[in-house]
């Protein structure tokens, strides 16, 4: 499973709306961009309380990046 895959598919388990995650990889040499884009009743629930399920998203991505020796950069957009 891919980075970007796994980020939808943990999107997906987080929101009441998992029809409306589109999930996007923006590739580069050695970063590559997770765009990740929910419904809007649905972004309190990824940001979480104070960030936390952000923050945890990007070290679930962080421990991907490092086993493939890349970086990742998670980017929720409203």
């Amino acid at each position: 499973m891919n980075p970007a895959e796994l980020m939808e598919n943990l999107a997906k388990a987080l929101v009441d709306n998992p029809e409306k995650v589109v999930v996007e990889e923006l590739k580069g040499r050695s970063t590559s961009v997770i765009e990740l884009r929910v419904a809007k009743e649905d972004m309190g629930k990824i940001i979480g309380k104070k960030g936390r399920n952000a923050d945890a998203l990007r070290t679930i991505l962080g421990a991907v990046a490092m086993k493939e020796r890349k970086t990742y950069v998670l980017e929720i957009i409203d």
